[in-house]
């Protein structure tokens, strides 16, 4: 008895396999030519991602055009094409990810406000601000990695400073506003400088100074955020409390 055929489906009836007409269109799109607006993309992105990593480094005044064009292998007329100068490529590296993180925190922390109630904790409200900050960096790779180090060098500097306060004063204020009720005995003064130690140990944090590795005999690892994670909330907490005295 001769084998039966078998009806072409619909996907068939060219001769190539649905499967096989996937991976071919999915070939087709990656060879075709990109369009201007992906080109244009594509270039930001190389470019902010250069001067990310320079400005993490050297900060502000320690990094000119011409280094990120050279990082990046352009003529420093295409990165004028892009930005008017410096300090316009400086903001728009900040404001890439700054909405995401921020963004990020604030759900955080009217998710924990919404399940603490009437009872919310300094620890509890700590956890949501500082973990899901070090999630993200470190989760997110080197790129994240680089604009954690980035923040941290320029948040104490004029030009960074500025931007801090556009870009996260609301996520750090409402932060504040869930210690308040977390501390209702407590001055507004001490909250407020509870969270200024708070935003220096993460900022050194952020650093990755290489210091505790020194200094710990390579027992401690300044990229391990993980093992930050496990421990600041806890450890700042305990230092909120006991402002209670001051």
């Amino acid at each position: 008895m001769g084998t039966p055929k078998v009806k072409a489906s619909a996907g068939d009836r060219d001769g190539v396999a649905p499967r096989k007409r996937s991976a071919t269109k999915a070939l087709a799109a990656k060879d075709r030519p990109r369009t201007k607006a992906e080109q244009r993309a594509q270039s930001l992105e190389q470019i902010l991602d250069a001067a990310e990593y320079l400005f993490s480094k050297n900060g502000f005044h320690g990094v000119t055009l011409r280094d990120v064009a050279a990082r990046v292998g352009i003529h420093t007329t295409l990165l004028h094409y892009y930005f008017k100068d410096k300090a316009n490529l400086f903001e728009a590296v900040f404001a890439r990810r700054a909405g995401i993180t921020s963004g990020r925190r604030m759900v955080a922390l009217e998710d924990y406000e919404r399940e603490a109630g009437d009872n919310p904790t300094v620890e509890g409200a700590l956890h949501a601000f500082l973990d899901t900050d070090l999630d993200l960096y470190y989760q997110g790779g080197e790129s994240w990695m680089n604009y954690a180090a980035f923040c941290a060098r320029v948040s104490n500097t004029p030009e960074g400073a500025q931007l801090m306060d556009a870009y996260f004063d609301p996520v750090v204020l409402k932060l504040v506003e869930i210690l308040k009720r977390a501390l209702p005995d407590y001055s507004e003064e001490d909250i407020f400088w509870g969270y200024h130690f708070v935003t220096g140990a993460l900022m050194n944090t952020l650093a990755r100074t290489g210091r505790i590795d020194k200094v710990s005999g390579g027992l401690c690892h300044s990229d391990d955020f993980p093992a930050v994670r496990r421990r600041m909330a806890r450890f700042m907490a305990a230092g909120f409390l006991s402002l209670k005295d001051s």
